[in-house]
C-alpha cells in the first residue's frame, strides 16, 4: 500500500510540476521526503501531497528538500586547480571566447566561481555562462548574489577582495562577474539542451539519478558539448565506460569530447 502511495504521489507531482521523481533513487528521494513530511505533522504522502495543493510556502520547502540546494564557492578546491591549470588553457589555445553550461547550479556559487576563474584567461565580456536549475527559488537567491561567510570558507582572501563587496557580513558579488552569467529555470530531465558548449560543468548531482536516468542525461550532454569540448562532473560521479557518450578521461573528473 505504502509503495502504491508514493508512485500515486510521484504521478501527481509530475503533473503539477513537470519533476518525474521515478528518475531519482526511490530509497533516497522517498526516505527525505517521508522525513518532511513527518516533520509537518503529516502521516502519508497522500495528506502530504493535499496540503502542498493549498500551501504555497509548503510546497516551495519541498522542492527545496527535493533539488539537494548544498553549495559553496570553490568546493574541493582542487578540482577548481585543475580547471584552471590544466583544462581551460587547452580550451583557451584556438578561442578568443568561451561558451560554458552550469548545470544544477543551485544558488550560484558554481557559476560565479567559474566566471571567476575564467576571468585570468578572458575579460568579462568574453565569458557566457548559462547557469540552470531546477529550482525557482534558489534561482532567485543565485540572481541576488549576496552571500554569508559559510559560502566563502574556500575562498582565498585576494579573491575575496577583488570579486566581492562586503555589505554588513554578507558578500555580495561584484556586477562584473553578475554580468557573465545568465540564470534560467531547466529540468535536466525533460527540458531540451542548448548545444555549442566549451565546457559543462555538472557537479554532485546525478549521483541521486537512476542508472538509466544518468546515461540519459550524460547522452545530453556530449551531444551539447563542441568537439573537443570539456565536462567536469562531481568526486562521486566517475563515468565507466565514458566511450559510450563519446568521451574520453583527460583528467579525474574531467572528460573531452571526441571529434565527431
Amino acid at each position: 500500500m505504502a509503495d502504491q502511495e508514493y508512485l500515486q504521489f510521484i504521478e501527481k507531482v509530475k503533473r503539477k510540476t513537470g519533476i518525474d521523481l521515478s528518475q531519482y533513487k526511490e530509497t533516497q528521494m522517498k526516505r527525505r521526503l517521508v522525513s518532511l513530511y513527518e516533520k509537518k505533522g503529516f502521516k502519508s504522502f497522500q495528506e502530504f501531497f493535499l496540503a502542498m495543493e493549498r500551501d504555497e510556502d509548503l510546497f516551495r520547502q519541498f522542492l527545496d528538500r527535493m533539488t539537494i540546494n548544498v553549495s559553496e564557492f570553490f568546493r574541493n578546491i582542487q578540482r577548481w586547480k585543475v580547471l584552471e591549470e590544466s583544462i581551460l588553457p587547452v580550451l583557451m589555445e584556438k578561442k578568443k571566447s568561451l561558451k560554458i553550461w552550469s548545470a544544477a547550479c543551485s544558488t550560484g556559487e558554481e557559476p560565479y566561481t567559474i566566471a571567476i576563474i575564467v576571468s585570468k584567461f578572458l575579460p568579462f565580456s568574453n565569458v557566457h555562462i548559462l547557469a540552470t536549475d531546477i529550482d525557482g527559488n534558489a534561482l532567485q537567491i543565485a540572481k541576488a548574489g549576496v552571500y554569508s561567510q559559510r559560502s566563502l570558507q574556500e575562498v582565498p582572501l585576494n579573491i575575496k577582495k577583488s570579486f566581492f563587496h562586503m555589505h554588513g557580513e554578507q558578500y555580495m558579488v561584484k556586477d562584473e562577474i553578475k554580468r557573465a552569467v545568465t540564470f534560467k529555470k531547466h529540468n535536466l530531465l525533460a527540458d531540451a539542451y542548448e548545444t555549442g558548449f566549451d565546457l559543462i560543468v555538472c557537479r554532485n548531482v546525478l549521483i541521486y539519478f537512476t542508472e538509466a536516468a544518468k546515461k540519459e542525461i550524460y547522452q545530453k550532454f556530449s551531444k551539447s558539448l563542441n568537439d573537443h569540448g570539456v565536462l567536469f562532473v562531481g568526486s562521486t560521479e566517475q563515468i565507466f565506460n565514458p566511450e559510450h557518450y563519446q568521451l574520453r578521461p583527460i583528467e579525474t573528473f574531467f572528460y573531452q569530447k571526441i571529434h565527431s
